[in-house]
């Protein structure tokens, strides 16, 4: 089997997993870093979610911290950092200081939306304004921040002055898609949980793109729903776990990631099924040969540059496999 030449990545939420609790979790994200490291995989990235019961992510810095302290040499970042939540000059501090002690091995990629809901997001917000509309100034902010002495203003991040952090754009809109594209800055994509505005967002980015000090051509990532496994009826059973997470979104209802089932119509109304699977149309499950095709198909229409995996299954063997069977079809 010939192999498709993409780089790949890993996404983790930090996840918790039923019977297990948040120290777990955060030993899981540590234990799969470290093993796709093993297997030649690009990076690894954390994303923070605040009041989400089951996922252990909310201080992301400090999760990122421990994932470089326990690996040698995979890029290891924020999947995203939601810059609302944040000062711009804080978040260079910690990253900055992260970079000191980690050279050349960080990645802070950054979102536009708080990454919780609106009460949470209020008790988060570092002021009274709608930061969200602040956006591009404290993208600009930071990418300041992380430049050489001769651009700073009297407001310096020490450690931060020329640590040069690489600086991504998320989006699961087509806004962000402008912003990084005027900005002159890699691109990702979230697939994994809203893909309506994929193809339109791509386009705008490539089409607006301007070359940058940072970028000379356009950057896509795209976050995708990974779950490889021996067979196609194996995939699909390790999927139950993903489609109850999506379904415990559209009830509102927290739970911990479930062990996979084989009876999700008995749990599911055909409109929440229609509702979970539509976050998931971009997803790759099946066998080898299956989620292969389906990453072919996929390239042969949108030519992204990278994938970033994330693959919500509850058996952490099944979860290391499905990576390992993703890096042996990219490689």
């Amino acid at each position: 089997m010939t192999s498709i030449n993409i780089p790949v990545s890993v996404l983790n939420l930090a996840p918790i997993r039923a019977g297990e609790d948040a120290k777990q979790a955060i030993e899981n994200v540590v234990d799969l870093a470290q093993y796709v490291e093993d297997i030649g995989y690009n990076r690894l990235w954390i994303a923070e979610h605040h009041n989400s019961q089951y996922l252990a992510s909310s201080a992301t810095a400090i999760l990122i911290n421990q994932v470089l302290n326990h690996t040698k040499s995979i890029q290891v970042g924020a999947g995203g950092i939601m810059l609302p939540n944040h000062a711009p000059l804080v978040v260079a501090e910690q990253f900055g200081t992260m970079e000191t002690m980690f050279p050349n091995r960080l990645n802070l990629s950054l979102g536009r939306a708080p990454g919780t809901d609106m009460l949470t997001a209020s008790a988060l917000r570092r002021s009274q304004h709608d930061s969200v509309h602040t956006f591009p100034d404290d993208v600009a902010a930071l990418l300041q921040y992380f430049g050489p002495e001769q651009t700073q203003g009297y407001v310096k991040a020490y450690p931060g002055v020329d640590t040069n952090v690489p600086i991504f754009i998320l989006g699961s809109s087509t806004d962000s898609a402008h912003l990084a594209a005027r900005m002159g800055l890699p691109y990702v994509f979230a697939s994994h949980f809203a893909p309506q505005q994929m193809r339109e967002a791509i386009a705008i980015y490539r089409n607006l793109f301007t070359p940058s000090e940072y970028l000379a051509e356009p950057y896509v990532m795209v976050g995708m729903n990974v779950i490889a496994a021996e067979t196609d009826e194996e995939a699909e059973f390790l999927s139950s776990s993903l489609h109850m997470m999506f379904l415990g979104i559209t009830r509102n209802s927290q739970q911990p990631l479930q062990p996979p089932t084989d009876n999700l119509d008995a749990i599911w109304s055909p409109q929440e099924k229609l509702m979970a699977l539509s976050r998931t149309s971009t997803s790759l499950i099946g066998s080898k040969e299956t989620v292969k095709q389906q990453l072919e198909d996929f390239q042969n229409e949108f030519h992204v540059d990278e994938i970033i995996a994330v693959s919500y299954i509850y058996d952490t063997d099944k979860l290391k496999r499905s990576f390992q069977i993703l890096k042996e079809i990219t490689s």
